[in-house]
């Protein structure tokens, strides 16, 4: 498929003026309700993110355990994989007893793929809660018409959220929306998306609020969260740069949003859940464990991998390694400590690690509450070819983006 790409300049902080703004008391203007999806009702409206690779429910586990009574949602899974049957989608459609809310993101761009997906999720009672993927800013995903890049054709976007509510309907499983700004700031999508989302039936959204160009880099810009809240009926989630619990004050204060969603904020420290539902409580209290806390961390984190793979440990290890550079994450325990992490084959390797950490030193003040992960803008926003000629679809645009995708069946 022929394909077109935006260029965007790297450069430094977009929104710089607004990061001192997040300074702000980390006291709610006023307490939050309850956000009800559906017949749901999420008690502390704080979300996990989904995010590939990282929130399948190992994770998630361990950060509702942490948590409050929020939503933490599956990394997301593609819709032709589940129709396909395809193994490694099936498992990562997988909860854990504890799980209050199942809650699953689905990807794809051809409607009648994912009505097919929703429906078998719902007719095998797989899910109580799905999230569409109108967010993700990655080149193979954009390049087909997917994520970020969906929204520009609103035939195509609406007629995916439609059949999609429609088949979760009979099940009374709600249907939410994550959508970013736009393809970058000469198109600009989310006004129009959201109220789309809102009138074919979306119970919330949730707003990334960058656009595709921006990728992960600079900071969000929260006050368009803002201007959606005002727009829209539904709940608004908002998403961005939520580092600790006095981002998650902030946003809700500035933008008057329902509710917060975390993503990258999480990696390698999912007591911010702790610490953000003491917060929204109005209490102090926050969580910062020493290296050993966070040591038993890892190993749980590991055990439980290890269940998820069936009872692999070279595989549960091995998804682990990501994880404990981001436990480890401003902790002084040298090269050494980091690369015999990386080459554990078993758990009782991970143990042996574990207990040669020492339990007393506090936890990093310099990285407590600081952004991790990928923080670069993109240097290309890759789209199907023509993309942008018009908001609709054609013809032949429907066949080229429908045809066979084998990365659309390979998880």
């Amino acid at each position: 498929m022929r394909t077109e790409e935006i260029v965007v300049d790297e450069r430094e902080d977009s929104n710089a003026a607004t990061a001192d703004a997040h300074e702000a008391s980390a006291r709610l203007n006023k307490p939050l309700a309850p956000v009800r999806l559906g017949d749901l009702e999420v008690r502390t409206p704080v979300v996990l993110s989904p995010m590939a690779g990282v929130t399948n429910w190992p994770f998630r586990v361990i950060c509702e355990e942490y948590g409050p009574d929020g939503l933490y949602v599956a990394e997301m899974v593609t819709a032709r994989a589940l129709v396909e049957k395809n193994p490694k989608a099936l498992r990562l459609c997988r909860f854990a007893p504890t799980e209050k809310i199942r809650s699953l993101q689905l990807y794809g761009v051809n409607p009648a793929i994912m009505e097919q997906a929703a429906r078998f999720l719902v007719d095998n009672d797989m899910v109580d809660h799905l999230d569409l993927n109108f967010g993700c800013p990655v080149p193979k995903v954009t390049r087909r018409g997917g994520g970020s890049a969906l929204p520009w054709k609103t035939d195509l976007f609406s007629e995916v959220i439609e059949r999609v509510v429609r088949a979760c309907a009979p099940a009374n499983v709600p249907v939410t929306a994550k959508i970013r700004v736009g393809i970058d700031h000469d198109h600009e999508t989310f006004i129009e998306a959201a109220h789309i989302a809102q009138e074919e039936g979306c119970a919330a959204v949730t707003l990334h609020a960058r656009t595709t160009a921006e990728y992960y880099g600079g900071h969000s810009d929260w006050s368009r969260i803002g201007e959606l809240v005002e727009t829209l009926d539904i709940p608004v989630f908002g998403n961005g740069d939520i580092w600790g619990a006095e981002d998650a004050i902030a946003m809700v204060n500035e933008t008057g949003c329902a509710g917060v969603a975390v993503g990258r904020g999480c990696q390698g420290r999912p007591w911010i859940f702790a610490n953000i539902k003491n917060a929204f409580a109005g209490s102090d209290a926050r969580v910062n464990p020493t290296l050993g806390e966070v040591g038993q961390i890892i190993l749980r984190h590991a055990q439980l991998l290890t269940e998820f793979y069936d009872g692999d440990e070279t595989m549960a290890v091995h998804d682990l390694r990501k994880h404990v550079a981001w436990y480890l994450k401003g902790f002084p325990v040298g090269g050494s400590t980091r690369r015999a992490f990386m080459e554990c084959e078993s758990l009782e390797d991970v143990r042996e690690q574990v207990d040669a950490l020492d339990p007393n030193v506090e936890y990093p003040e310099r990285v407590a509450d600081k952004p991790r992960g990928r923080v670069r803008f993109a240097k290309k926003v890759h789209l199907p070819y023509g993309w942008l000629d018009s908001r609709t679809t054609t013809h032949e645009e429907r066949e080229r983006l429908f045809g066979d995708d084998p990365m659309d069946a390979s998880y």
